[in-house]
């Protein structure tokens, strides 16, 4: 036993090392500050209503009515019963945000290294250079948590297929399940999907070496045994997939039932988004060295050049203030790449890219060839539109792929490869195997190569470069003149810094070639020019004042006036924001009101039909059959109002007294720019004859249906009328979950109006109430208890059979 605690003590000291290191990036946290995030904000003003909802009821609410007309909660942070494997999640997640997820970087990628068999000391030092890779550090800088997540899972669904692979078949097999099952819970399915196409990449070179070395026989049991793990990881979530799997249909990642667009123009019909939408985030092809130079295309969209820049003295000499020309120069749009937004440099690191082209004459065999495919398919695939081409092949016939925007986004994949293999290229420096000569042969080649290009952009980057795009042809002269001088200083300057960090990375190999320095100084010198290399340019978009106190953090928004005479009305009903203040905070007015706004790539497909078709062509019609009592938008002083001149809302139910057919969903929604909804509804002809429908209704003044308690999963009305009716309710249509009942009877209620909820309600006084039951959680959770005692069973079992395995050959 005290053999095996010696062993364990360096990994637990590491352990140790990267909470401190977490904590000491993120030090404000010791502070009980909190890091401001966009998206998080968004996120707050999304869910509030059903964080709300669950403090006061003491359960979930699976919809909500807060943003879009109302939509599930699946993807707005939804708990589950028998969720177990989030619950170990959150035990592994103990440090405060976004330090858990720092740490969760760094030990996810230690294991990766670890199944690799790599030196504990050098597994710490690749985790360096994978967690505080720039692009890692941005994405929890401004929010996106859930691919903050996903990412950090990454290396240890690779670690237990490879230790599979490695014939460590009961370990491999436990840790994938534990591991993908962490994966698919950080519900990021775009990463879980680029992670799956580098397994792809991983299995196909591991196919071709068993092949090449009649091992087939072992690669078919591993990978048996890693999709029974993988079947058994969707188990443990399979509420959250089967919910998903069940909404995105219905959403704008689903297949629209339309064939042409808000202008008019004819529309492709087929599932998932459009091309362009897809593509609207694609990395350019010069832009690839962003992740060797930093600021190789100015750094992000917007950068503090100072007053000492170009860019600050055309200011002044364009006629502004002093004060108005700093202002000015904290925020210059530096970059000048073709993507239209850039937070930061996806920058992998000048020190770690030149141990990856060394570990590229260095390192041979399998573990190289899917290092390196992964790495190129990431690349290329992240061109985008400027690789149209490959791109646009994936989009067609590749599965699942057209259901992703941000192509850019997939280079996660080649900033996991690249610290890698440089990894290896230490680890095969620090082996014998290898003759000193060709280890110096492969420094050479590696510094004309890392070196060699930095000379040439230095040199020659004036002839290479404009230093401007297209975007920028309406600026002035003098202002576009002092811009690209400033870009071309910057340019130069990082150019300088990748130079000087390549020589002295190759010093440092040389010197230890020729024995003047030992294995762990080389180690512990390249930790600190890795950390100095990555961290210096993670300071200058994520460091201490990103946060803010937690106060403020967890209450993003502050009700204005407008708001608070909104909330002092008691009714139920719907705002729209159309304020400049809600444009640039869409989730805004969720946060207070059942809105019509909201922030969220996954909305309601036929809620955004009617917004494109209808809501921002000011159809005032349907505004009143979505039961919009208020606009947010600013008076002539610029001062935000709640007014109500704008719509007369039909209410939160009414019955209608004529009924017009459609045949499909051009019609229908066709239909929606003339129809009085007050009195008549539009209805698809199928569904007209399967409800047995009629053309008109008799409707006398006695006649009212009226809202008697509301919840946002739970809805009940009393009716009134002395003939047999149809009511719409001013409620978006999910079948897939609501179920209605009049009297406490289930029946049927159909689809009116294009997205709303229709009801054939008999004569009389009635009682109607509409409930929120998903069938595909009640399933999903029995599914996912399943699991979590299938695991829990074969837990026990591989723990006895390696103890018993241990005893034997002890």
């Amino acid at each position: 036993m005290s053999k095996y605690l010696k062993g364990f003590l360096p990994h637990l000291l590491v352990l140790l090392g990267f909470v401190v290191l977490s904590l000491a990036y993120f030090s404000p946290v010791l502070q009980g500050k909190k890091i401001f995030q966009s998206d998080i904000m968004h996120y707050k003003g999304m869910a509030k209503q059903q964080l709300d909802y669950a403090e006061k009821e003491g359960e979930e609410t699976y919809w909500t009515n807060s943003a879009f007309g109302g939509m599930p909660t699946y993807q707005l942070g939804a708990k589950y019963p028998h969720n177990y494997i989030k619950k170990l999640d959150l035990a592994i997640r103990f440090l405060p945000r976004p330090a858990d997820y720092l740490f969760l970087y760094f030990i996810g990628f230690y294991i990766l290294l670890l199944s690799l068999k790599v030196d504990f000391k050098l597994a710490a030092l690749g985790s360096l250079a994978f967690g505080f890779s720039t692009y890692m550090i941005i994405i929890l800088g401004v929010g996106h948590n859930s691919k903050a997540h996903a990412i950090a899972y990454m290396p240890l669904v690779l670690s237990g297929i490879i230790l599979t692979f490695r014939k460590k078949y009961i370990w491999g097999f436990l840790l994938t399940i534990v591991a993908l099952g962490l994966e698919i819970v950080a519900n990021h399915y775009q990463m879980t999907y680029y992670l799956l196409l580098l397994v792809l990449v991983l299995g196909l070179t591991y196919l071709i070496d068993a092949y090449q070395k009649k091992q087939l026989a072992h690669f078919f049991k591993s990978v048996g045994l890693l999709t029974v793990a993988a079947i058994i990881a969707v188990g443990l979530n399979a509420t959250n997939l089967m919910a998903t799997q069940e909404y995105v249909k219905e959403s704008t990642r689903g297949k629209s039932d339309l064939t042409f667009l808000p202008n008019g123009q004819p529309k492709e019909v087929k599932e998932g988004l459009d091309p362009t939408y897809i593509t609207e985030y694609s990395y350019g092809l010069a832009e690839t060295f962003n992740l060797y130079i930093p600021k190789f295309m100015g750094g992000g969209s917007t950068e503090d050049v100072g007053k000492d820049s170009e860019f600050y003295k055309a200011y002044i000499n364009l006629g502004a203030s002093p004060i108005e020309a700093i202002e000015a120069s904290r925020n210059a749009p530096m970059y000048w790449g073709d993507q239209t937004i850039v937070e930061a440099p996806a920058y992998v690191g000048a020190v770690i890219i030149f141990l990856f082209v060394l570990g590229l004459f260095l390192v041979k065999g399998r573990l190289k060839w899917w290092l390196v495919g992964g790495t190129l398919l990431s690349l290329l695939l992240s061109y985008g539109k400027n690789l149209g081409f490959l791109t646009d092949f994936f989009i067609d016939y590749v599965p699942l792929y057209n259901k992703f925007r941000a192509v850019s986004s997939i280079q996660v994949i080649l900033e996991l490869c690249i610290p890698v293999l440089g990894i290896f290229a230490l680890v095969r420096l620090f082996n014998d195997f290898q003759k000193k000569e060709e280890k110096l042969k492969a420094l050479k080649y590696t510094i004309l190569i890392c070196g060699g290009l930095a000379l040439v952009f230095l040199v020659f980057h004036s002839f290479l470069f404009e230093f401007t795009n297209s975007r920028e042809k309406e600026y002035p002269e003098a202002l576009l003149n002092a811009l690209i001088s400033d870009r071309k200083s910057l340019f130069v300057s990082d150019t300088i810094r990748t130079l000087i960090l390549v020589l002295l990375s190759a010093g440092i190999i040389f010197y230890f070639l020729k024995e003047k320095l030992s294995e762990k100084l080389v180690v512990v010198v390249f930790a600190v020019l890795i950390v100095f290399d990555l961290v210096s340019v993670d300071r200058a978009y994520v460091n201490t004042e990103s946060f803010k106190s937690a106060r403020e953090i967890d209450k993003p928004y502050q009700a204005s006036n407008a708001d608070k005479e909104i909330l002092n009305d008691d009714g139920h009903f719907r705002v729209l924001d159309v304020s400049r203040d809600g444009q640039s905070r869409p989730a805004r007015a969720a946060y207070f009101h059942n809105s019509l706004n909201g922030y969220h790539a996954a909305k309601l497909n036929r809620f955004e039909a009617l917004m494109d078709f209808h809501v921002y062509r000011n159809n005032t019609e349907v505004l009143n059959m979505l039961n919009t009592k208020y606009v947010l938008a600013e008076d002539q002083s610029g001062r935000v109002e709640a007014s109500t001149r704008y719509t007369e809302p039909n209410g939160n139910a009414w019955f209608v007294s004529e009924l017009d057919t459609v045949v499909n969903g051009d019609e229908e929604i066709r239909a929606l720019d003339s129809l009085d909804t007050k009195n008549k509804a539009v209805v698809l002809k199928s569904v007209f004859d399967e409800f047995n429908l009629k053309r008109t209704y008799q409707k006398d003044s006695t006649a009212s249906i009226y809202l008697t308690e509301y919840k946002p999963n739970y809805l009940k009305y009393e009716s009134i009328n002395t003939n047999d009716g149809l009511a719409v309710f001013s409620e978006m249509y999910y079948y897939k979950g609501w179920q209605a009942y009049i009297d406490g009877k289930e029946v049927p209620h159909l689809r009116v109006n294009y997205a709303l909820r229709g009801l054939q309600i008999p004569v009389g006084k009635h009682t109607i109430e509409f409930k929120f039951e998903p069938q595909v959680v009640e399933t999903g959770s029995k599914i996912a208890l399943g699991s979590s005692v299938l695991f829990a069973i074969l837990f026990v079992l591989g723990g006895f059979l390696q103890f018993k395995k241990r005893k034997s050959t002890s």
